[in-house]
């Protein structure tokens, strides 16, 4: 069979991965093309674009950055039609794959969908495009499928969180040897995850960076993105506590502390990891006034969402300051709250299911190509 995954992320790129090898395990003819990431490149298949290319951040900067946009669906269209796919799988990243599912769809192409957008939160009108263009949807967070099936009688499968995989694939001896491969010190870690896009990198250092001089027993690692460089984190790195690593979020994670974590699937991980967190936003001005009117929920990090209570404290735009983001970091080192937290975490795996969700995912996709 012949598979066309698109994912547009940093965490698309992950899951995309983990996906790819179980189809490989299902189906051992797969022919796989993608746009995806250095982690899906891995697994093999034929690379179209990386999602380095993809990534815009923001109402505005979607704007701004249109005519690329529009130009990547175009190349994604017409490779499409050359490839000839059996199947399109959709990673997320709707701004482009609802498009691309659409036009799909009238081509009489199969569509499945990996893990939801996320319409639960804002544009929920997008369900009737989804139930037009989306043949199989496979959902990753509990509440999703009481959402699509009871509110919105679209049938679908929840296959579990695959975050869950990834993070028992990562091998033991990575994590045990890495301070001495990255020249750590001993000093107890507070892991810095600021996100993968240099817009979003750049408004999150500074700030995540401001408190570092109140905790001098500490180092300060940055979690370098493997879409960005070492020389655009190299000006934040200005103090003998502030330390960096690329591409090792998950090692880091294992050795932390305490982490401040930019919203979005880095909270899921932080908590699954076991590390306390604060978790940070804040974007542009205008792009976060038009967020606060169209967004309704209550919370914004996964972690809040899933137990639906503020397990985890979120500084947003205004609030993510020194003062604050100190305060909170406090807390979070604080034995009697960790240990609260902690246990608060056990009972979200819980909630999110057990192994397996790459597998089982990869054994729907395939099963129905099968039998249609």
């Amino acid at each position: 069979m012949k598979y066309y995954i698109i994912a547009g992320e940093a965490s698309g790129d992950l899951h995309g991965s983990n996906l790819m090898k179980a189809l490989l395990n299902k189906d051992s003819k797969a022919d796989i093309r993608f746009w995806g990431g250095d982690l899906m490149a891995k697994v093999g298949g034929t690379l179209v674009k990386h999602y380095r290319e993809l990534a815009f951040m923001g109402f505005i900067e979607v704007i701004f950055n249109l005519k690329t946009i529009l130009g990547n669906i175009k190349i994604c269209k017409d490779d499409i039609l050359s490839y000839k796919p059996d199947v399109i799988i959709f990673i997320d990243y709707p701004g482009f794959n609802m498009r691309i599912a659409k036009w799909a769809k009238e081509l009489g192409i199969k569509t499945h969908y990996y893990i939801s957008p996320q319409i639960w939160a804002w544009k929920e009108n997008r369900i009737k495009a989804i139930k037009r263009d989306v043949d199989n949807m496979y959902v990753i967070l509990p509440f999703e499928k009481t959402f699509y099936e009871d509110k919105h009688h679209f049938p679908v499968e929840f296959v579990g969180h695959p975050l869950i995989d990834a993070i028992h694939n990562q091998k033991d001896d990575e994590a045990t040897h890495f301070r001495t491969e990255n020249k750590l010190s001993e000093k107890p870690i507070i892991a810095l995850l600021p996100g993968s896009r240099k817009q979003e990198i750049t408004k999150m250092l500074s700030g995540m960076l401001s408190i570092v001089d109140n905790y001098p027993d500490y180092q300060f690692v940055i979690a370098g993105a493997p879409s960005q460089d070492y020389s655009f984190y190299e000006p934040f790195i200005t103090k003998k506590n502030i330390e960096f690593v690329s591409n090792k979020t998950y090692s880091l994670l294992r050795n932390a502390t305490a982490a401040l974590v930019t919203s979005g699937t880095a909270t899921l991980e932080t908590a699954l990891f076991k590390v306390p967190e604060v978790v940070c936003y804040k974007g542009s001005w205008a792009s976060y006034q038009i967020a606060k009117r169209i967004i309704t929920l209550k919370y914004i990090s996964l972690v809040n969402l899933i137990m639906d209570e503020e397990v985890v404290t979120e500084l947003i735009q205004d609030e993510f300051n020194t003062k604050n983001i100190k305060c909170e970091l406090d807390k979070i080192l604080e034995p009697n709250h960790r240990k609260n937290l902690l246990d608060k975490y056990d009972l979200l795996e819980q909630k999110l299911g057990g192994l397996g969700a790459s597998e089982k995912t990869a054994e729907l996709i395939v099963k129905d190509l099968k039998t249609t």
